[in-house]
C-alpha cells in the first residue's frame, strides 16, 4: 500500500507525481549531501515498481536536485547560488538581495612586500608595502569562498588597524571615499591549495572556481585592490555581466 496520495485517473503520469512529492520531501527534510532511501524502499513507499521509481528520480536528476553515485545511491546536490560578477559586485549586497544571510570572517591580516605579479596588477613598484587580508565569506551559514585581498599600505595607512570585518569595499568607501569598480576578472577551475579545502568544508580533490580581479577607484580609474577569490564550485553559479 502506498504511503503517499497518488492520483491515477487525472492524466498526470505517476512518475511525475512521485518526482514532485520527492522534491517536497527534499525541501523539508534533507540537507545537501544527504542520501535518499534505497530504491526498493522508495518503491514500496509509493506502491510502484522500481522502473516507475527510477523515472521519477530521473526527473530530479535532470532538474539538478539530486545525483546518482555509482554503487552508493542517490544524493541531494548542494544548492547553487547565483552570483553576479560585474563592475560593481559586492558580496553582501548581491547575496542579501537573494534572501541569504551572509558573514565575513577575517582569517589573517599581514603587512607584506608586493611580489612582482601583484605589484604589476596594482601599478606599484615591486616590493612596495602591501596589506594582505584573507577573508572567509559565509552564505546561508555555510562557507562559500575564501578571498585574498591586496591593497597599498601607503595609500590606506589606517586600514590595517581599523578594518575589523564586513565588506572591505564598504569600509574603503566610508573611510576614504573610494568607490571600487571591477575592471578585470579571470576565472579558472583549479584544485584547492593550502588550507582552502578545510576552510570551504570540501574535499581536497574537488575543484574550486578561482577568480582573479582588479578593482579600481571609480573616480581616477587607478588600481586599488587585487583580489583572488576561491569559490566552492558546487555551490556557485557565476553570472558574468558586462
Amino acid at each position: 500500500m502506498s504511503l503517499y496520495a497518488l492520483t491515477r485517473d487525472r492524466g498526470e503520469a505517476i512518475y511525475i507525481q512521485i518526482a514532485r512529492l520527492l522534491e517536497q520531501d527534499i525541501a523539508r527534510q534533507y540537507s545537501p549531501g544527504d542520501g535518499l532511501p534505497a530504491e526498493a524502499e522508495l518503491a514500496a513507499r509509493f506502491g510502484v515498481n522500481r522502473h516507475t521509481l527510477r523515472r521519477a528520480v530521473d526527473e530530479l536528476v535532470e532538474a539538478g536536485l539530486v545525483e546518482r553515485r555509482h554503487g552508493r545511491g542517490v544524493f541531494v546536490i548542494d544548492t547553487q547560488l547565483d552570483y553576479q560578477l560585474n563592475a560593481g559586485t559586492r558580496f553582501t549586497e548581491t547575496l542579501s538581495a537573494q534572501g541569504f544571510t551572509t558573514e565575513t570572517k577575517i582569517l589573517r591580516k599581514q603587512k607584506i612586500p608586493a611580489s612582482e605579479r601583484v605589484a604589476e596588477r596594482l601599478g606599484l613598484a615591486s616590493g612596495a608595502p602591501l596589506i594582505w587580508i584573507e577573508t572567509q565569506r559565509i552564505a546561508a551559514e555555510r562557507p562559500l569562498c575564501v578571498i585574498s585581498h591586496f591593497v597599498s599600505a601607503e595609500r590606506f595607512p589606517e586600514l590595517f588597524e581599523h578594518y575589523t570585518g564586513g565588506s572591505l569595499h564598504a569600509y574603503l568607501e566610508q573611510a576614504y571615499g573610494c568607490v571600487l569598480r571591477r575592471t578585470e576578472s579571470l576565472v579558472t577551475s583549479v584544485l584547492p591549495q593550502g588550507d582552502d579545502a578545510r576552510l570551504l568544508g570540501m574535499p581536497q580533490n574537488q575543484p574550486v572556481l578561482r577568480v582573479k580581479s582588479v578593482n579600481v577607484d571609480d573616480r581616477a580609474a587607478t588600481p586599488v585592490e587585487y583580489a583572488i577569490t576561491r569559490f566552492r564550485a558546487d555551490r556557485i553559479q557565476l553570472r558574468i555581466n558586462p
